[in-house]
C-alpha cells in the first residue's frame, strides 16, 4: 500500500523496548476486549483455593509475557511483510490475556511472577532466532507452542475449584483464542514441528510452571 509507513532498524527496536515495558510493567497492558470473568459472578473461596487459583493464574500470566516476547522476537527477524503481520496481531490478540490473567491475580491478593523478565528475555531470544531461521519455522513455533499452551489450560481447567466462574470464564476464552492462533499459524505454511522437539519444547514449559507457581 503506498501509504503504509516503512519502520527503520532504530524505529523497530524502540517499539520492542516499548513493548517490553508495556507487558512487563504492572497494569501497562491494555486489553481490546473486556474481560470474560466481567459477567460472572464473584464466589468466596477459602485461603486454600484462593492461593492455588493464583497460583495456577501467575503460571497464565507468565505464559502471555512469554507469547508477547515471542511474537516481538519473530516479527523483528520475520522476512516477509505478512508474516510480520500476523506476528504482530497475534501479539495484540495475547494483550488480553495478559490483561485479564493479572487482573484475575490481584483479585486474589497475590502478584504476577517476579520471573517475568528472565522468561521475556529468553522467549524474545527464541523467536527471534525461529525468524533468521525461516518464516516457516517461526509459524511452526507458534503453531507448537500454542498447542503446548491449550495442554495447560486444560490441565488447569481441571484444578479450578467449581465455583471459581470467573477464573475459568478467563480459561476457556484464552483456549479458544490459543486453538485458533495455533491452526491460523500452520494455514499459513507453518512448519509442523517433529515430535522430539515438540517433547523438548514440553520439558521447558514445565520448568516455567513449576517456578512461577510460587515465585
Amino acid at each position: 500500500m503506498a501509504n503504509e509507513r516503512h519502520y527503520s532498524a532504530a524505529d523497530r527496536l524502540l517499539l520492542q523496548a516499548d513493548a517490553a515495558l508495556r507487558t512487563l510493567l504492572p497494569f501497562s497492558g491494555k486489553p481490546y476486549r473486556p474481560s470474560p470473568a466481567q459477567s460472572e459472578p464473584e464466589t468466596q473461596l477459602d485461603a486454600g483455593q484462593a492461593r492455588h487459583v493464583a497460583g495456577l493464574m501467575r503460571v497464565n500470566h507468565t505464559g502471555e509475557v512469554c507469547a508477547q516476547a515471542l511474537y516481538q522476537g519473530q516479527s523483528l527477524t520475520a522476512r516477509l511483510p505478512q508474516v510480520r503481520g500476523a506476528m504482530e496481531q497475534a501479539a495484540n490478540e495475547e494483550v488480553d490475556h495478559l490483561a485479564w490473567c493479572e487482573q484475575r491475580i490481584r483479585e486474589l491478593d497475590s502478584r504476577p511472577s517476579l520471573l517475568n523478565p528472565l522468561f521475556y528475555g529468553l522467549s524474545f531470544g527464541i523467536g527471534a532466532a525461529a525468524g533468521l531461521i525461516s518464516d516457516r519455522v517461526s509459524l511452526g513455533f507458534v503453531a507448537a507452542t500454542e498447542d503446548q499452551v491449550c495442554k495447560h489450560l486444560d490441565d488447569h481447567l481441571g484444578q479450578l475449584p467449581e465455583e471459581d466462574r470467573k477464573s475459568r470464564a478467563i480459561l476457556e476464552q484464552m483456549r479458544i483464542d490459543e486453538r485458533q492462533h495455533a491452526a491460523t499459524a500452520l494455514e499459513a505454511g507453518g512448519l509442523h514441528f517433529p515430535a522430539p522437539v515438540k517433547f523438548g519444547m514440553s520439558l521447558l514449559s514445565k520448568v516455567m510452571t513449576k517456578t512461577t507457581y510460587r515465585i
